[in-house]
């Protein structure tokens, strides 16, 4: 048979008359609805991936609907039926949501109970998918260790790809949390080369071992120095050399890596010979290094030299969508390092956390994680929307609906903003012209009220 058109309800109900005026009230209410007059048909009906909920009669002929109820549990446990019944059968359909109905509706029923029992499955049910839809997603995680679906992601991969195999130093620029070293790695990984991947924190680094630790010593070069001591740099061999912090850099240090740099050789402390190095070096910051060189607190010229190719992380708050994503993957981690069940959440909950600004990115955001699973998220305090105008609490839609709620007003407060100019807004949202023209004009958001008279 064809495949059927999606549906939000599958009802089953073998009068016809009952069957067209359930229908009807579930059309009005803006549900999609078929139905059908026997389980025999729902099995015939219902195909893999159905992503709605069934409404079934208890009384049918042929297989009855508690023997429906069964034999869909078995296809899929986590799918909602609704069992509708008569004055006597009540008792036996108390009985059925012991055996997994997920709610019951006594006949004669009013229009508006239908619909908003109906509304609640529904939206446990695309809670479910979507909950399924990620852990498909993370499983196995991904090779590159980047997580997000996002525009913003998906150009972060592209340039990677370009930059890994060319061999070039690069510089990254990134908030705190952002994944700097994620990057780092992630270029290393596709460059193909056999050397080591070396991290190293400026910021963490006594000054007074610096040199040593990474363009290496002779024996006797200082006092202590018993034996040769082989630099990070000289380690790495053809790989990757991941300089963290690089702000942090003693000033008097610059200007030997910028030489190191410049000749692809470096001198161990006391020694007079140089030793060709291999490696590429990135390099990584979270504050603006030319307005530091226009200071006098970093050189200019190792700036210059740094930045043979930049990459800028996008910041949590500009990619959003990929929140419900990153919490999931944080929140199996944490479950089976402190081996704990991984309490469920609601499409409100999800919206109002992807609404949050996050400062410290992917990195505050993994510590939530962990307090979600110990079970330290106060429920009292629920996260804020940072809009201006202060919007009611968001309700417990689904959630698609309730991540479009998001998007809508983050969209619509980029535009107040910018006076309408959607290049503008879209430079401030993380999303290109055309990307958020598609997404204003699929919201219903008309950009010209915005502008600036």
């Amino acid at each position: 048979m064809a495949a059927p058109e999606p549906t939000d309800v599958l009802l089953v109900e073998d009068d016809e008359q009952v069957r067209l005026a359930t229908a009807q009230s579930l059309r009005l209410a803006d549900l999609r609805c078929h139905g059908v007059e026997s389980a025999e048909a729902a099995h015939a009906w219902l195909q893999p991936g159905f992503a709605g909920i069934v409404v079934c009669d208890v009384q049918l002929p042929g297989d009855s609907g508690l023997a429906l109820l069964h034999a869909l549990r078995a296809r899929d446990p986590e799918l909602p039926v609704i069992l509708v019944t008569g004055h006597g059968d009540i008792g036996m359909a108390v009985e059925a949501m012991h055996d997994g109905a997920w709610d019951f509706i006594e006949k004669p029923f009013s229009a508006e109970h239908l619909v908003e029992v109906v509304r609640r499955a529904l939206a446990q049910r695309r809670l479910v998918l979507e909950n399924r839809r990620l852990k498909a997603q993370l499983a196995g995680g991904p090779a590159d260790g980047l997580l997000g679906a996002s525009a913003a992601m998906e150009q972060l991969r592209t340039l990677i790809a370009t930059l890994g195999p060319a061999r070039v130093d690069v510089l990254i620029y990134g908030e705190t949390g952002t994944g700097k070293e994620v990057v780092a790695r992630a270029l290393h990984a596709v460059s193909g080369a056999s050397g080591a991947f070396v991290a190293i924190n400026c910021g963490a680094l006594p000054e007074s071992v610096f040199e040593s630790e990474i363009f290496g010593a002779e024996a006797g070069a200082y006092t202590g120095a018993a034996r040769r001591r082989i630099g990070k740099l000289e380690f790495a061999g053809d790989g990757t050399v991941f300089l963290d912090e690089i702000e942090s850099m003693p000033m008097a240090l610059q200007v030997k890596m910028l030489r190191v740099l410049q000749e692809r050789s470096v001198e161990r402390l006391g020694a007079n010979t140089a030793v060709p190095l291999a490696c590429r070096v990135v390099a990584a910051t979270k504050v603006d290094l030319l307005e530091l060189a226009r200071e006098g607190r970093f050189r200019e010229d190792l700036f210059y030299r740094l930045d043979v190719a930049t990459i800028a992380l996008p910041p949590l708050r500009r990619r959003r969508e990929d929140i419900p994503l990153l919490l999931s993957h944080f929140c199996v981690q944490a479950g089976e390092r402190l081996q704990r069940p991984v309490p469920a959440w609601s499409a409100g909950q999800v919206a109002a956390w992807a609404a949050r600004d996050w400062p410290g990115n992917v990195r505050e955001l993994r510590n939530f994680a962990e307090r979600w699973v110990l079970g330290l998220v106060s429920e009292a305090t629920p996260p804020r929307l940072p809009t201006p105008n202060e919007p009611a609490a968001l309700p417990q839609a689904p959630l698609d609906e309730a991540l479009a709620s998001v998007e809508r007003q983050w969209i619509v407060q980029a535009l107040q903003e910018c006076g309408g100019n959607i290049a503008k807004a879209g430079e401030r949202l993380g999303l290109a012209r055309k990307t958020l023209h598609d997404r204003i004009r699929r919201l219903g958001l008309d950009a010209d009220a915005y502008r600036s008279s």
